[in-house]
């Protein structure tokens, strides 16, 4: 079995797959060495690690230097997000995925919401088309990824999130996405409403009021993400330990 078809695989578990975002090389080392199964990239982590901010900021050729380097340091799959595709049509998308893929890359995020100038969903029609001429194109190459196609209703807030997102869940799924990750999905009526509404894994992200693994396994849920909390959560600390390390003119606060 190769590197792709068991990261397939491993969204076909009972378990949930538990995806460690990650930001670097040693990130991703250290959660291989902890007996993490797979790894992918957070778009807000990268872009953060470089001093850009989240939306497609940080230079694509930036972005798969650092893929390279955690590619090389761990053998478990490593997918990466790559936002709205880093580019506008679909030929260019594949493209970027292409160029991944080339370095041992098993599958990618795309969203479906553009950054800028505030975030906003695409017209579920035209991304569907784009979607699917983005499949065909990597499948004209045999280039053989796996797709999970983020959908931002309930990120955006909007008052008909669960109609929306099953709308768009349903398009997608004949346009050729493999997955589909729901972002600040949380109520868990909510969840198995979506789960029910598709034959393709569901993935979630790390939210306060998110239901513990074995409630979402029971639900249906099939991968879940830490997105960018974690790496928020340590840089807090290393705000803290910093401002402790002035407070106190010595450096016992990091000992």
């Amino acid at each position: 079995m190769n590197t792709v078809q068991n990261f397939r695989q491993l969204h076909a578990n009972v378990a949930p797959l538990i995806i460690a975002n990650v930001w670097d090389a040693n990130s991703a080392k250290i959660f291989q060495e902890l007996g993490y199964v797979a790894v992918g990239t957070s778009s807000a982590a990268l872009a953060n690690t470089y001093g850009f901010e989240d939306g497609e900021d940080l230079p694509f050729q930036t972005l798969v230097d650092m893929v390279k380097h955690i590619v090389s340091a761990v053998s478990i799959p490593v997918t990466v997000d790559i936002e709205g595709g880093y580019a506008k049509d679909a030929r260019n998308i594949a493209a970027n995925i292409q160029k991944l893929y080339d370095i041992g890359v098993v599958g990618v995020n795309l969203e479906d919401t553009l950054p800028k100038p505030t975030r906003h969903l695409q017209d579920i029609a035209l991304f569907s088309n784009l979607l699917s001429e983005t499949v065909n194109f990597l499948k004209q190459k045999n280039i053989d990824i796996f797709i999970n196609l983020r959908t931002d209703g309930f990120l955006l807030g909007l008052p008909n999130a669960l109609e929306e997102t099953i709308k768009r869940i349903k398009s997608y799924e004949n346009a050729g996405a493999d997955g589909i990750f729901v972002p600040c999905i949380t109520d868990l009526n909510d969840i198995s409403a979506v789960v029910k509404s598709s034959h393709l894994p569901i993935n979630v992200m790390a939210m306060p009021n998110l239901a513990d693994f074995a409630t979402l396994q029971n639900k249906g849920v099939k991968r879940i993400s830490m997105g960018n909390f974690l790496h928020q959560h340590l840089n807090k600390i290393l705000t803290e330990k910093a401002k402790a390390i002035l407070e106190t003119q010595g450096f016992l606060p990091i000992f």
